[in-house]
């Protein structure tokens, strides 16, 4: 039989000594991240164009569409106002005798005083 050869000499694999320092740099760098997180945190709630603004905005639109729809319909029954008004020759008499206290010819006005009674 052969001698047998011997084994081949190998590294050994060395484990890396966390130094001191790292940790402490480990530790600052997540307290510079935690910060960041923060600010940008905060920022995008109150920040400009922020949550809080943008419910604002919503809530001011909501506000002026509300305002806008209003004005829409008080248009509308204008509109149709002026229509009767133009076509229609009862309302318009109406609102002459309402509002100008005009009379057709031939009637009589009677002016009506509620008699006040004395108080006892």
């Amino acid at each position: 039989m052969p001698p047998a050869s011997p084994e081949p000499l190998r590294r050994r694999s060395r484990t890396p000594v966390a130094a001191p320092a790292s940790l402490w740099r480990s530790r600052l760098l997540q307290y510079g991240l935690a910060f960041v997180t923060i600010v940008l945190i905060v920022d995008a709630l109150v920040g400009d164009k922020g949550f809080v603004d943008t419910l604002r905005a919503r809530r001011q639109y909501r506000d002026v569409a509300a305002a806008l729809a209003q004005k829409r319909q008080e248009n509308a029954r204008l509109r149709e106002e002026i229509r009767r008004l133009r076509e229609d020759p009862a309302l318009i008499e109406s609102v002459a005798r309402q509002q100008l206290g005009l009379m057709r010819r031939g009637e009589v006005l009677f002016i009506v005083h509620d008699e006040k009674t004395p108080a006892k």
